[in-house]
């Protein structure tokens, strides 16, 4: 099984904490949108004929795309690509663009999943995000896809917010249970270099963000969702049981994947490459000069093993001892087993039978303990 993501590179505006590739000009659009099915053309021998499990929107704001645009993509991706295993088909949508209307539109269509950009119910956060919507028009677009049959739905929510009480992000908890939201990601706000918040720190025009109550509140967050029974089934991603993303599950499980779009990344098993992030360039490459432009980059036998500690640390099916000696080799397996003795003892790690898994005091080191993990040469 592979997936196949679709990097939309446009937004209404520019929420203060994103460093993700995007334009707030339409201007390309329609050259992008050409773009985009002629790049999919070209890659599909990257698979190897494997079938399409998943298909993602993301970007960007793939929402600002019309149902009748996301129809001819993903006509010619099933063009393109075996696709008689599909499962999943996720767009990511900001709130203010999931109006009735559009909703009903995308009905007719494969999309059969929201990824809505909540990120929080109060008003205070949003603007202190600078994200286009307000609460109301979130709850709306919830409601709205439900009632017009969408009932696989994620939102995404930001903690750590400067001014975010914990009663108040309790009170965001609550809203996922109450609106029967399957499935849900939480992350941290991080303040990445070149972003509008970073330099509004710098200037001292914005509050810093406070990592003490950055902890607390995941540690509340996986209070709350313990008790709403949700399982905390990967560091940021939180689901009712059996309503795992499968998209994301798989980016985490090491499944091949396609990226199309400009600054899209792909993974084949072995080696990555990721396409250039511009625009203009992109399309050019694409369209005029009929090439990708893009940087690759093959993985060592070492890069692999440490990836997969990294990636399956974050889940709650942990990481397999017996999967590291079938591939890597019996001493290879033995060292991270040795290596995690120490965060036994301090009770971050468990270990069930072969696998290691990050009890709730642990993933509050996550990063830290995969690191630890790491091995420094594996000759294979």
């Amino acid at each position: 099984m592979a997936g196949i993501y679709l990097h939309i590179p446009f937004c209404k505006q520019k929420c203060n904490y994103c460093n993700f590739h995007f334009s707030t000009s339409l201007r390309l659009k329609d050259e992008m949108l050409q773009a985009l099915h002629q790049e999919i053309a070209m890659q599909k021998n990257y698979l190897s004929g494997l079938p399409i499990e998943t298909i993602y929107f993301g970007g960007g704001t793939p929402s600002l795309l019309s149902a009748d645009d996301i129809n001819r993509l993903l006509e010619t991706i099933f063009l393109n690509f075996p696709n008689q295993n599909l499962k999943e088909c996720t767009l990511e949508a900001n709130p203010d663009d999931l109006e009735i209307n559009y909703i009903r539109a995308l009905r007719n269509t494969p999309i059969n999943r929201f990824s809505i950009g909540v990120q929080s119910f109060k008003e205070s956060d949003l603007k202190y995000m600078n994200r286009a919507h307000n609460a109301k028009q979130a709850d709306y677009a919830i409601k709205a896809a439900q009632d017009a049959g969408f009932t696989n739905l994620t939102i995404d929510l930001i903690y750590g917010t400067p001014g975010l009480a914990d009663a108040d992000w309790k009170y965001n908890l609550a809203q996922i249970k109450s609106l029967q939201i399957p499935h849900f990601s939480a992350y941290a706000l991080t303040v990445e270099e070149g972003t509008v918040l970073h330099h509004a720190i710098h200037k001292k025009q914005a509050a810093p963000v406070d990592n003490e109550q950055s902890a607390q509140q995941f540690e509340i967050l996986m209070e709350q969702a313990e008790v709403m029974g949700y399982e905390h089934y990967e560091i940021s991603n939180l689901a009712l049981k059996d309503h795992y993303a499968i998209h994301n599950t798989n980016y985490w499980k090491g499944v091949p994947y396609l990226g199309i779009g400009p600054s899209a990344h792909s993974f084949d098993g072995k080696n990555r490459r990721w396409n250039i992030a511009n625009n203009a360039l992109y399309i050019k490459n694409v369209l005029q000069d009929r090439r990708l432009q893009y940087e690759e980059e093959t993985l060592t036998a070492t890069q692999r093993l440490n990836e997969y500690i990294m990636t399956s640390l974050r889940t709650m099916w942990g990481c397999d001892l017996k999967k590291i000696e079938k591939e890597f080799g019996a001493d290879i397996s033995k060292e991270v087993e040795k290596s995690s003795h120490v965060f036994q003892e301090k009770k971050w790690i468990i270990q069930k039978e072969t696998t290691l898994i990050l009890t709730p005091a642990g993933k509050l080191f996550a990063d830290r303990i995969a690191g630890e993990l790491f091995v420094e040469n594996v000759n294979k």
